[in-house]
């Protein structure tokens, strides 16, 4: 089982390229930053978390831009978004950035991806919230195209392009390991057919049976699709450093562990990666 790391990389916590040595020189496999483009003022949307919405959310650094600086301060280091909002995004413009961090990383990169929860947010973009699913099935599918072809073309209900010339290629071939965030009905449906891994948050399915169950499920369900279960990687996101629970979650088949870093200064967050250094 492999160990990584995320933080909300923002304009007041430490920087990304600061973060990325430590947590390599400490043997961490991989470090993941999330993303939102704004927060709007006249949010309706009830914040996931139960609480009020934290300020680190409208701070962030865009996270390609974040881990282009991690990839340059670093060797070995996976990076990966924690998770991508392809629904708030150009595929043609998220392609390339995909494949520029891949290439100046030297294939290090890793495209964790969702769907979101801020309405308001995602209208902003011109997304509409009942069909974002859809929209990113396909934004992800015309992404493949252009990374896998000379000349690229796509055509559907959203994303409708003729052949063009996109480089540079992923290094990664066919492109980098595509993780989905989330644990909703149709969650198995969308990583068994253009996903490479699964990533629920917290070490736990969110309802319904255990995680080992859903995993089980989830190997069954790429089986009966005719996909090799071995293909599919289980990370959880956000899990807590705590032995009997990383324990169980190597017992299930998790594959990677991300654990969760506040968005403070170096001294704060320092003592937090040493302590979860020690499982690694």
């Amino acid at each position: 089982m492999q160990f990584g790391a995320y933080m909300f990389s923002t304009d007041y916590s430490m920087p990304p390229d600061d973060l990325a040595r430590v947590l390599e020189d400490r043997g961490f496999e991989s470090m993941w930053v999330p993303e939102h483009t704004h927060i709007p003022a006249n949010r309706e949307t009830p914040f996931p978390g139960g609480t009020d919405l934290p300020k680190m959310y409208w701070h962030t650094y865009d996270p390609f831009v974040a881990l282009t600086a991690a990839a340059a301060a670093t060797t070995n280091l996976k990076l990966g978004t924690g998770i991508s909002l392809v629904i708030e995004r150009d595929p043609i413009i998220l392609a390339k950035e995909v494949a520029s961090v891949d290439m100046i990383s030297g294939g290090r990169f890793i495209f964790g991806i969702g769907g979101g929860w801020n309405v308001e947010e995602m209208a902003n973009h011109g997304t509409r919230y009942r069909s974002r699913w859809r929209l990113l099935r396909e934004r992800i599918l015309a992404m493949k195209e252009i990374w896998t072809q000379e000349e690229a073309e796509f055509h559907g209900e959203f994303v409708n392009f003729n052949k063009i010339w996109s480089y540079p290629k992923p290094v990664q071939k066919p492109h980098p390991p595509i993780i989905m965030g989330g644990d909703g009905a149709t969650t198995f449906d969308r990583v068994v057919e253009f996903c490479d891994g699964w990533m629920p948050i917290g070490g736990r399915a969110s309802q319904g049976p255990s995680l080992p169950e859903k995993i089980a499920m989830l190997k069954r369900q790429a089986e009966e699709a005719g996909r090799d279960p071995a293909s599919i990687s289980i990370t959880t996101f956000g899990t807590r450093p705590e032995p009997d629970l990383l324990k169980r979650l190597d017992e299930a088949g998790v594959d990677r562990v991300v654990f969760s870093l506040p968005s403070e200064e170096k001294d704060t967050v320092l003592p937090i990666i040493d302590e979860c250094a020690k499982f690694i």
